[in-house]
C-alpha cells in the first residue's frame, strides 16, 4: 500500500473541503473555529479559495478540521450501530 492510499485528503479538492466544512458547520462556526477574515467577513468559497491557496498555513488549518470532521463523523457512525 503507498502513502497516499492511506491518505484521507489524496484526491479531495481544497473546494470539496471547503463545501463540506461549511455544509457541516455553517460560515458562522467555521469563522469559530479557523478565525480568517474570508470566513467572518462576508464569506464565500471562492474568496476563501483564492486566500487559502495562498496561504498556506490557512490551508492547513482547514485540512486539521477536515480531517477532526472525517473523524468525528466516523465515530458518530459507529456509536449508531
Amino acid at each position: 500500500m503507498t502513502i497516499q492510499a492511506r491518505n484521507p485528503l489524496h484526491g479531495i479538492t481544497l473546494e470539496a473541503m471547503l463545501n463540506e466544512l461549511v455544509e457541516h458547520f455553517g460560515w458562522d462556526q467555521l469563522g469559530r473555529e479557523i478565525t480568517i477574515r474570508c470566513f467572518t467577513s462576508e464569506p464565500s468559497i471562492a474568496s476563501s479559495l483564492k486566500f487559502l491557496r495562498k496561504t498556506p498555513w490557512a490551508r492547513e488549518k482547514v485540512e486539521s478540521l477536515y480531517l477532526f470532521m472525517l473523524r468525528e463523523q466516523r465515530r458518530n457512525a459507529s456509536q449508531d450501530r
